[in-house]
C-alpha cells in the first residue's frame, strides 16, 4: 500500500482502522479482482493501492477514538471470560469432583445420558440460502454451526438457547464442542443443534456441562465432521436431584445475567465503532481536501 502524500507521517493504528473501512475494502476487492493470481491478491494488490492520509495529529485523534472503543470491548470480553471461568470452576467442583458431597456422587443422583437433560428443537430449524437472505432486512441474527452468519428480517426462536455445532466445524482443537449461548429473537440454519435443558438443567447449566465435556469420540465423517442427534443423546451425563440443580442454578444465574448484559454493551460498542469508523475517515478526507 503506497502513500499518496508522502510528506505526512503515518500512525500505524490509523492505517489499521483505515484498512477496516468499508470504502477501503470495496476498493481493495475491486483492485484485487483485476489481478490474475492468488500471489497477486496477497502482495501486489495491497502494495498497488494508493492512500491519502490526513495530518498525523488527525490520524492520532481518529485512532484514539476508535481504539478507546476497542479497548472497552476487549475489557468487557475479558470480564465475561472470567465470569464464565468462575461458573465452570463451580460446576467442576459440584458435578465432576463432587467436593460439596464428600468427593463422591450422592446416591439419589443418577448416571444418565444427554437425552435425559436436553430438549432438542432441531425440527424447527429452517436453512436459508445466501440468495434468500440477500434481499432481507438485516434485523435478527442468523446462526450457523459456529457463529452468527448474517441477519434476516424474521425469527423462529425467541428466548435463551444453547446451539451446538452439528456439522462442519463441530469441535475445537481440544475436542470440546463448538457452543453458542444465545438469547433474544434469532434464526438458525440446520448446521447447529438447538437445545434447552430438562431434569433440572437450565440452559446455563447445560452450557457449562458441554463446555467441559469432550465430544471428539462421537464425531463422524472424515471430510465433513458431524455430531448426529443420536450420538449426542448417547453421551453420559450426571443427573443430580432437583434440589441440588436448583441450588446450583441460584449461584450461576447472576453470573450469566451479568454476561448477557455485558454482551449487550459489547454489541452496542461494536455498532458505535462500526458507524464512527467510516464517518471519521470521511470527515478526515473532507477536511484534508480543504487544506
Amino acid at each position: 500500500m503506497r502513500q499518496y502524500n508522502k510528506d505526512v507521517d503515518v500512525d500505524s493504528k490509523y492505517v489499521g482502522y483505515y484498512m477496516r473501512n468499508p470504502e477501503f475494502r470495496k476498493k481493495f476487492q475491486a483492485f484485487a479482482g483485476s489481478m490474475s493470481t492468488r500471489a497477486s491478491l496477497t502482495n501486489d494488490a495491497l502494495l498497488g493501492l494508493i492512500i491519502k492520509l490526513p495530518s498525523l495529529a488527525e490520524q492520532q485523534r481518529i485512532a484514539k477514538i476508535l481504539s478507546s472503543l476497542d479497548d472497552k470491548i476487549e475489557l468487557n470480553n475479558a470480564i465475561n471470560r472470567n465470569l464464565e471461568e468462575q461458573a465452570q470452576s463451580i460446576f467442576k467442583s459440584w458435578f465432576i469432583d463432587f467436593e460439596p458431597f464428600g468427593g463422591k456422587m450422592p446416591e439419589d443422583w443418577k448416571l444418565g445420558t444427554v437425552a435425559d437433560i436436553t430438549v432438542s428443537h432441531d425440527s424447527k430449524r429452517i436453512p436459508l440460502s445466501s440468495m434468500q437472505r440477500y434481499s432481507m432486512k438485516k434485523i435478527y441474527p442468523y446462526y450457523g454451526a459456529t457463529s452468527c452468519m448474517d441477519y434476516v428480517e424474521d425469527y423462529i426462536f425467541d428466548g435463551i438457547y444453547l446451539l451446538l455445532g452439528e456439522d462442519g466445524t463441530v469441535v475445537d482443537e481440544d475436542g470440546f464442542p463448538i457452543l453458542q449461548y444465545v438469547e433474544g429473537k434469532f434464526w438458525v440454519n440446520n448446521h447447529a443443534h438447538v437445545l434447552t435443558g430438562k431434569s433440572g438443567y437450565s440452559v446455563e447449566m447445560l452450557y457449562l456441562f458441554f463446555s467441559m465435556t469432550k465430544v471428539q469420540e462421537i464425531v463422524t465423517g472424515a471430510v465433513q465432521p458431524k455430531i448426529s442427534q443420536g450420538r449426542l443423546n448417547g453421551l453420559t451425563a450426571i443427573v443430580p436431584n432437583e434440589k441440588t440443580s436448583k441450588a446450583f442454578d441460584e449461584i450461576i444465574q447472576p453470573m450469566f445475567r451479568q454476561i448477557r448484559l455485558i454482551r449487550q454493551e459489547i454489541q452496542h460498542l461494536t455498532g458505535l465503532r462500526d458507524i464512527l469508523l467510516p464517518k471519521l475517515m470521511s470527515e478526515a478526507f473532507y477536511n484534508n481536501s480543504k487544506n
